[in-house]
């Protein structure tokens, strides 16, 4: 007769416990929730899960809406999972934060990859009532270096200025700039880390972009947003920029570049 005793089940780090089960049960959400839902749909004390949620969105694995009072699954658990997740899993997981972006600026925003073939290719769109729509659906193709998405793409592209002067002869526009001001806007883009175009792309349209880096350093993906041009004064495009960069940043740190 065998006298072995089983084996001791692992002694378990209840907060750790308490903060991977909520990870798990907002990915599997399909809107973003309440602390209070969330403490009665995993049955966790609220205080406890309150302190919890506080924490993963500090450590950016969580985002907490304040016009809503709602969480969901942040950007940081991308950095904790790249090398299981592709291009495509980090557009899935960016959607609700681009919605959102849409939402609080009242803009059409627009998120955009680059493909190997001189081409990008629309991969999100997330649109407001009020907001100009730009007549696109995802999975349209344009050439990669048109408009404020097609000029992040260009600033970091390495081709001398006689090979972005033919790619520019070959490009379409509503009305186009001259190869002079276009130039001249990758230098700006380089230096103030997005791109503007004025009606140049779709006339009447104000778009700005921000460039997504790879860790390799190269820009992958944009992230645009869109609005007719009277609206897009200095304070409004400040702010824009700056939630698109912040934005930016986190998805270019999640792919593995400092």
């Amino acid at each position: 007769m065998s006298t072995a005793r089983p084996a001791a089940s692992p002694k378990l780090v209840g907060a750790l416990v308490g903060g991977l089960r909520i990870l798990r049960h907002l990915t599997d959400q399909p809107s973003p929730l309440g602390v209070t839902r969330i403490a009665r749909d995993l049955q966790l004390n609220a205080s406890t899960c309150f302190n919890l949620l506080r924490t993963l969105v500090h450590e950016g694995l969580v985002n907490f809406d304040e016009s809503t009072k709602t969480y969901s699954i942040g950007l940081g658990v991308v950095e904790l999972a790249r090398g299981a997740l592709g291009q495509a899993s980090l557009v899935r997981l960016v959607q609700p934060e681009l919605d959102a972006l849409a939402v609080r600026h009242g803009v059409t925003v627009v998120m955009w990859q680059a493909q190997p073939d001189d081409r990008m290719i629309l991969v999100h769109v997330a649109e407001h009532p009020g907001a100009v729509r730009v007549q696109m659906t995802v999975g349209t193709r344009m050439p990669r270096f048109v408009g404020a998405s097609g000029r992040c793409l260009a600033a970091f592209s390495g081709l001398s200025r006689t090979e972005m002067k033919a790619r520019f002869a070959a490009l379409r526009w509503d009305r186009a700039p001259s190869f002079e001001a276009y130039w001249k806007s990758l230098q700006q883009v380089r230096e103030l880390g997005y791109a503007r175009d004025d009606g140049h792309y779709q006339r009447g349209a104000t778009v700005l972009a921000v460039p997504v880096f790879d860790a390799s350093g190269q820009p992958t993906m944009t992230i645009g947003c869109a609005s007719f041009s009277e609206q897009m004064d200095a304070g409004r495009t400040r702010a824009l920029v700056k939630d698109l960069q912040a934005l930016a940043q986190r998805l270019t740190r999640s792919q593995g570049r400092a």
